[in-house]
């Protein structure tokens, strides 16, 4: 039995939030957006969906991937990619909701007119807000500036069944900044997070500013290509969680199989992140401090 205080190693689909007292999961069923909500972590395995956003506008409707609520001056927006059939066509669009991850969204605009998948948002206190892993200046919450590229994959571990950087996600530690992504073809079992580190001074637009390593995240005990990560803070601010995607298939996929599981950071003694491996499906965790 699973008491109150700890969960077990099994979710859903998708991005997961802390704010306000709840944890919200933002998922979709490729035409939609959707979120759901819980005061515990656990509590988001059996809670209600709500459909935040859907559309029969071919620009838009359809193969509607990687949705991310962000914060903005008392506002939540949510980041999705979508199209209709022709993948060639993703773009990244914004939904402009309320004072929490709960409240009604509206369709505001396609971010960007360039092809781009998994959009996230990057925060610097001298450098504004960019969005990776191609990185641009963010000009308001629905607007981009010029884009620059900082990570390509070249290594080996990065093109597996496919030359792949995709999916970024910021993590904010000890004053500095890193972002994790995706590597490899999300379609094998080689699908995994690498880390980029900004090095505190240079322009983070410029791929110099940022020093790569990886994979940080494997397949381990039966998970298989955890990727499309994100982290959010435990509700008494002394942890930091990592969610992402995984697969029990051996072989990889890359479809509705997948599903989420959440692990709590560790650091190492350079102040550095050390990732958990993904538990066994089924382990009985301690819930994130302060639930």
């Amino acid at each position: 039995m699973v008491s109150l205080k700890a969960f077990s190693v099994f979710l859903s689909l998708l991005g997961c939030i802390s704010f306000g007292g709840y944890y919200y999961l933002l998922t979709t069923t490729w035409t939609d957006v959707s979120i759901s909500r819980a005061t515990t972590l656990n509590g988001l395995k059996t809670s209600t969906k709500k459909v935040v956003y859907s559309t029969t506008t071919a620009s838009r409707c359809c193969n509607v991937w990687s949705p991310e609520a962000h914060y903005f001056d008392g506002v939540w927006y949510i980041y999705y990619t979508g199209v209709s059939t022709d993948l060639n066509g993703q773009r990244v669009h914004v939904l402009v909701g309320g004072a929490t991850p709960w409240d009604t969204y509206t369709y505001r605009g396609q971010l960007t007119s360039q092809w781009g998948i998994d959009g996230t948002v990057l925060r610097f206190n001298a450098w504004g807000n960019y969005l990776s892993l191609c990185i641009a200046p963010l000009t308001s919450p629905t607007a981009i500036g010029t884009t620059s590229i900082i990570s390509t994959p070249a290594a080996a571990w990065e093109i597996h069944g496919g030359s792949v950087n995709e999916a970024p996600a910021a993590l904010y530690h000890g004053g500095k900044t890193y972002l994790t992504f995706s590597e490899s073809s999300c379609w094998t079992n080689y699908y995994a997070l690498g880390l980029l580190t900004w090095d505190g001074s240079t322009d983070p637009t410029k791929s110099a500013a940022w020093s790569k390593k990886g994979p940080v995240l494997s397949s381990a005990n039966g998970n298989y290509g955890p990727g499309s990560n994100g982290f959010f803070t435990s509700p008494d601010g002394t942890q930091i969680w990592n969610t992402f995607n995984a697969d029990a298939n051996s072989a990889g996929a890359c479809d509705s199989t997948r599903y989420t599981m959440a692990e709590v950071m560790n650091w190492n003694s350079d102040g550095s992140p050390n990732f958990t491996p993904p538990a066994t499906l089924g382990t009985t965790l301690a819930g994130p401090s302060g639930e």
